[in-house]
């Protein structure tokens, strides 16, 4: 069986058949740009990068477009603040977005176009809505009239009428219906303005997301993406506005993230549980925050607390740790010609276990981007291999020893990749993470090293006293010694304070 996807429209899973065999159209919300971006950002991101990653991995050929809203209310009162032009933010918080998402190695899509530069379609979808009478100019502003598309509410599974009681809408005389939302509106003084049919202003923002898939994609495309936040009223506004216009279907699959609590709360400014993207990896490395949020379905809820970061935190460690004893003590021996049964006396579990990854692997995804099953599967790879290489003690692994720890780190390190783990040289790996961790104790590497020369000099000098107090100072600090023939070691680890 191929792969399986929850459909948000439909309300259950459906086998992926897309519009053009082999090919893929891919549309994910991106960021509106008027600030530094949140956890919340990085979930969305990394799952819409595995799922990109997992159909390049699946031999398609993927157009995949995530938009930026440049013009938007918040961008317009966050120019006001900082005394700026708002093309001047967007540009900055551009940039700010392209370096967190770099940090959390998420691969760039094929198109990232800003809702400015297509007011053009815009205009030409509303133009198309209102000679149909779906649309309408009420005071400077035009609205998409909602009780005159049949299917609106579809994709949320709400009426109307349910709608309407739940809503929190402001009161706007100028609407039909509370639920009517606006296409265009009307310049307002000091704002950014474009000439438009109906006077000068500036789009929506659902109007936005549906000329920028239409631009890019089509007016059918495959695969819609965002946040669970975004299906009630965003991408329902843009079904409506979009199938109204076009009278075809608008996207065939839509696919909706889970939403991100901090310590069991929802996160929020208020409560002070916010945290951004570029401080939350000064103390905690990319693939272990991507390890944690791949380890939750995408569709459920994801609890940061710091117990289930510092889980992720040891998992990564613990494979790229497998890595590094291969790398040390069965270098590559590609010259040395081994046949399978060789391999398979060697350790017939772990041999089974290397052919089993790829089909074990391809079957999780395929059911809906399972990303927790397909990591259980190369943990219970890692497992088995850091065994086998266990039995070997300090000693270097030769022939078809070798090449079974090879083959096994190689076949586990290639369906990692597919999730963005295990994409760096283990030796850099812990290098970042040595520095990282350092970091998180307040103290500066050439601190630590000062003290542990002072604390050297000391114990030549007998004196003790001064070398414990050192040693405990550090300890508060959570810098742990090791002394060896070879001098003293440090690590970071947990506080030995009661």
């Amino acid at each position: 069986m191929g792969l399986r996807v929850y459909n948000t429209l439909t309300k259950r899973k459906e086998e992926f058949i897309p519009l053009q065999p082999g090919k893929v159209r891919f549309y994910v919300c991106g960021i509106t740009v008027y600030d530094f971006c949140h956890i919340g950002h990085a979930r969305s991101a990394i799952v819409f990068d595995v799922i990109y990653r997992y159909l390049l991995h699946l031999g398609y050929e993927v157009t995949y477009v995530r938009n930026f809203t440049d013009i938007d209310d918040k961008i317009i009162r966050r120019a006001n603040e900082l005394g700026a032009d708002y093309r001047a933010v967007a540009e900055r918080f551009i940039a700010a977005f392209h370096e967190d998402m770099d940090a959390l190695d998420i691969l760039r899509p094929n198109a990232e176009p800003l809702a400015t530069d297509h007011i053009s379609t815009m205009i030409e979808i509303i133009e198309k809505l209102m000679a149909k009478g779906i649309a309408y100019q009420s005071g400077a502003d035009v609205y998409f009239e909602v009780e005159r598309f049949n299917g609106y509410g579809k994709l949320s599974g709400r009426s109307l009428e349910e709608m309407v009681a739940g809503a929190r809408v402001e009161v706007d005389v100028n609407k039909r219906n509370p639920l009517d939302f606006v296409l265009w509106k009307g310049s307002k003084p000091g704002e950014p303005v474009w000439d438009s049919p109906w006077g000068p202003g500036r789009p929506g923002w659902h109007i936005e997301c549906s000329a920028m898939g239409r631009c890019y994609l089509g007016e059918t495309f495959d695969i819609h993406g965002g946040g669970k936040d975004l299906i009630f009223p965003h991408h329902e506004n843009e079904i409506a506005q979009s199938e109204a216009a076009f009278e075809v279907p608008f996207v065939r699959y839509w696919l909706h993230n889970g939403f991100v609590n901090i310590n069991n709360q929802k996160m929020s400014k208020s409560l002070g549980n916010f945290f951004i993207i570029r401080d939350f990896l000064k103390e905690v490395h990319s693939e272990a925050l991507r390890l944690f949020v791949l380890s939750k379905h995408y569709r459920s809820p994801v609890d940061f607390t710091d117990e289930n970061v510092a889980e992720a935190e040891r998992g990564v460690e613990k494979l790229y740790g497998t890595l590094a004893v291969i790398k040390e003590r069965a270098p590559v021996t590609t010259d040395i010609q081994v046949a399978d049964p060789a391999l398979q006396k060697q350790d017939p579990e772990l041999y089974d276990l290397m052919l089993a990854l790829p089909e074990a692997f391809k079957d999780a995804m395929d059911n809906d981007f399972n990303t927790a099953l397909a990591i259980g599967h190369c943990f219970t790879l890692q497992r088995r291999l850091q065994r086998f290489l266990d039995q070997f003690g300090q000693k270097r692994l030769k022939g078809a020893s070798a090449i079974l720890a090879q083959r096994a780190a190689a076949t586990l390190q290639e369906y990692s990749k597919v999730l963005g783990l295990l994409t760096r040289d283990p030796e850099v790996f812990f290098e970042e993470q040595r520095k990282l961790k350092i970091h998180s104790t307040g103290m500066t590497e050439e601190e630590v090293s000062r003290l542990i020369e002072l604390r050297h000099q000391a114990r030549l000098e007998k004196n003790f006293a001064e070398s414990d107090r050192i040693r405990n100072e550090l300890e508060k600090k959570r810098i742990l010694l090791e002394d060896t023939p070879q001098g003293t070691r440090w690590r970071v680890g947990a506080s030995t304070e009661s």
